[in-house]
C-alpha cells in the first residue's frame, strides 16, 4: 500500500511539472489575444464555410505550437472572441498533434516507420476537421457551455453590441445586460482607480474606442494581470485532473490491458483505454508508444498517439471549464469512434 501511494504521488508530480509549463504558455497566448488581437479584425479573416473553418482551425497549432494543457485556453478565449464553432473546435482538438514540436518529436522517435508520422498528422487533422464540421450544425453552442461562459457569451457578443452615435455603446444597456454573480477569471487588477475591474466592462470600453491603441506597459500589466487570474482558474482544475490520472494509473490493471495488444480491434481499443489514463503530453507521448512497438499493432500504436492529445484525464479537467459534461461524453465518443475507424483501416491493410 505503501509502496502504491509513492508511486502515485511520484506520477502526479511527474504529470504536473510537464503539464503546467504547457498551461502557462496557452494561458500567455489567451492573454495575448485579449489584449493585443482586434477581435473584429479576428473574427473577419475566419473561414466563413463551416468546413473549410474547421480546417482552418485545425491548423491554428502550426502558429499556436500548445499541447493538450496549453489548448484549452487558447480555445476557450477564441470562442469568448466570437470566433466560429468549428474553428474553435479545430483548434482544440488539433492543436496538440498539429504543431512543429510534436511532429519533429514524433518524427525523431519513429524514424525507422514515416508513415506513423505521416498518419497521425493525417489522422489528427481528419478528424478534428470533421468533429468542427459537426458541431457547425449546433447553431447555439450556450447548451454545450458551463455557466460562466454560457452567461460571457449570452452578455457579451463580440460583434452584436449596439452603439450609440459615436461609436460608443450605451451605458444603460451594459449596465442591465449584465449578470450580478461574479464569475471566475473575468476581472483584472490595477486601472486608475487601483480597484479590481471586470474583463468584460474594460473590453467593452476598448472596443467602442477607434483604433483601439493603449501605452505597451498598461497592455503588458494587463496581460500579467490576466494570466494570473487565469492560472488561479485553470490550474487547479488541472491539480485535480493530474491527481486522478495518477490514481487510475496506479490502480488500473495494466496487465490486462497490455495483453490485449495483438487484436486488430482488441489493441487498439486498448490503447485508447490508455492514451486516456495516461495523460501523458503529446510532445513526449511518442516515445512512450515506441515502448510498446513490439508488442502492438501499427494502427493501435496511431490510436494513442492521435486520440491521447484530444481526451485524456488530465485534458479532461480542464475542458470542464469549457463544455458541460453531456458536450464531453459527445466530444469524447466522436473523437473515440473516428480514432477506431481510422487506425481499424490500417490494421486491416486498407491503407
Amino acid at each position: 500500500m505503501t509502496n502504491q501511494l509513492n508511486n502515485g504521488f511520484t506520477l502526479f508530480l511527474s504529470l504536473l511539472v510537464e503539464a503546467m509549463p504547457f498551461l502557462l504558455l496557452g494561458v500567455f497566448f489567451s492573454s495575448v489575444l485579449l489584449f493585443f488581437i482586434d477581435e473584429s479584425k479576428l473574427v473577419e479573416k475566419m473561414p466563413k464555410n463551416p468546413l473549410l473553418g474547421a480546417l482552418f482551425g485545425s491548423t491554428m497549432g502550426l502558429l499556436f505550437p500548445v499541447c493538450e494543457c496549453g489548448n484549452v485556453p487558447v480555445a476557450r478565449r477564441l470562442l469568448m472572441q466570437g470566433v466560429p464553432t468549428p474553428v474553435a473546435m479545430g483548434f482544440l482538438l488539433a492543436a496538440p498533434t498539429i504543431n512543429p514540436i510534436v511532429i519533429w518529436s514524433t518524427w525523431t522517435a519513429f524514424r525507422d516507420q514515416p508513415e506513423i508520422v505521416v498518419l497521425r498528422v493525417v489522422f489528427s487533422l481528419a478528424i478534428a476537421t470533421i468533429i468542427g464540421f459537426i458541431f457547425s450544425f449546433q447553431s447555439d453552442l450556450i447548451p454545450f457551455l458551463q455557466p460562466s461562459m454560457a452567461r460571457y457569451l449570452k452578455f457579451n457578443p463580440p460583434t452584436q453590441a449596439k452603439t450609440t452615435r459615436g461609436g460608443r455603446q450605451s451605458q444603460l444597456q451594459l449596465q442591465t445586460s449584465r449578470p450580478s454573480l461574479l464569475q471566475s477569471g473575468t476581472y483584472i487588477l490595477g486601472g486608475t482607480t487601483g480597484k479590481p475591474k471586470r474583463i468584460d466592462d474594460y473590453y467593452s470600453e476598448v472596443a467602442a474606442i477607434p483604433n483601439f491603441s493603449k501605452p505597451l506597459p498598461e497592455k503588458l500589466q494587463s496581460v500579467l494581470d490576466n494570466i494570473v487570474q487565469e492560472l488561479r482558474e485553470l490550474g487547479g482544475v488541472m491539480v485535480l485532473g493530474s491527481a486522478i490520472a495518477a490514481a487510475i494509473q496506479v490502480l488500473a490493471p495494466r496487465e490486462l490491458i497490455l495483453s490485449l495488444g495483438a487484436g486488430p480491434v482488441s489493441s487498439i481499443l486498448a490503447m485508447l483505454v490508455l492514451a486516456g489514463v495516461v495523460s501523458i503530453c503529446s510532445t513526449v507521448d511518442s516515445f512512450f508508444a515506441l515502448s510498446f512497438a513490439s508488442t502492438f499493432t501499427s494502427g493501435s500504436l496511431l490510436a494513442f498517439l492521435v486520440f491521447g492529445p484530444m481526451i485524456d484525464i488530465k485534458g479532461v479537467g480542464l475542458m470542464l471549464s469549457i463544455f458541460k459534461p453531456k458536450a464531453l461524453i459527445y466530444l469524447f465518443f466522436l473523437a473515440g469512434q473516428l480514432t477506431l475507424l481510422f487506425t481499424l483501416f490500417m490494421n486491416l491493410h486498407v491503407i
